[in-house]
């Protein structure tokens, strides 16, 4: 099985002491030289006078752009330790147990627009990237990661289990693991407000959060989407919804209370 989660714009502060991240050092080597550009690149972009603007950020984060400038200085620790917000708040990786460290170290992947896919023991340090940002002399984030991550991320799901699909849409867009369709579920979540469904936002990061835990607290290694839908529907109501063609991703839609 492997969880894809998406970053969070929040980040922990920074360590008072350690070392800085080693590129080389980072999980997917394969993605070693676009991470080296991006890096140069955020570092040259959040000095400019339009950074604020290029990185999609108001006047109340230019303390974080300007700290970009020195992001290959920073301190690092594990990628777990810096991602903060609502899903990792509901990931709480600090109390998972032992058995559920162990598993989350090998099926657990973030997703990021700087560092395009990560472990949860890779260092990184702060930063601040939407996958939307405009770097100087660089692509759009999205396309130039769609050539790369799809053959990572199937890589990364080996042979066998499911692939469980926890990003919002714009690192969905970043690639999907390639040739994967048939045993990819992308998680939604829906609210039930007596009978009527709709789409939630800051409550599905919550519950994405809640799903990856489950998973790996559990211990389940379901191989199917279906298997999937067998474990997460004996805590939520869950709805398994096959792909419109063949090739492509399941949807699991967990279905919350209002």
């Amino acid at each position: 099985m492997l969880i894809l989660l998406p970053p969070s714009e929040s980040k922990a502060a920074p360590a008072r002491r350690g070392r800085p991240v080693d590129v080389g050092a980072l999980s997917f080597p394969e993605l070693a030289p676009t991470r080296e550009r991006l890096l140069d690149a955020l570092v040259a972009t959040s000095a400019a006078p339009d950074a604020l603007r290029r990185l999609f950020v108001g006047p109340s984060l230019a303390d974080d752009v300007a700290r970009n400038v020195r992001v290959r200085e920073l301190p690092a620790r594990p990628a777990l330790g810096v991602y903060t917000g609502v899903l990792y708040d509901a990931l709480d990786a600090a109390t998972l147990s032992t058995a559920a460290r162990r598993r989350a170290a090998s099926r657990l992947v973030v997703v990021s627009g700087l560092w395009g896919a990560l472990r949860p023991t890779d260092r990184i340090p702060p930063y601040r990237l939407n996958i939307c940002s405009r770097l100087l002399g660089t692509p759009a984030l999205e396309p130039l990661w769609r050539e790369l991550l799809p053959g990572t991320l199937a890589a990364a799901a080996r042979s066998r289990g499911v692939v469980v699909d926890c990003r919002s849409g714009a690192y969905q867009a970043a690639g999907m693991p390639a040739g994967l369709g048939d045993r990819t579920a992308v998680v939604r979540v829906l609210r039930d407000e007596a009978g009527r469904r709709s789409v939630v936002s800051h409550a599905a990061k919550h519950t994405r959060g809640l799903v990856a835990r489950e998973l790996l607290e559990s211990g389940a290694d379901p191989r199917t989407p279906a298997e999937l839908a067998e474990v997460l529907a004996l805590r939520w109501p869950v709805e398994l919804t096959p792909p419109p063609r063949p090739g492509r991703a399941w949807t699991l839609d967990v279905v919350v209370p209002a």
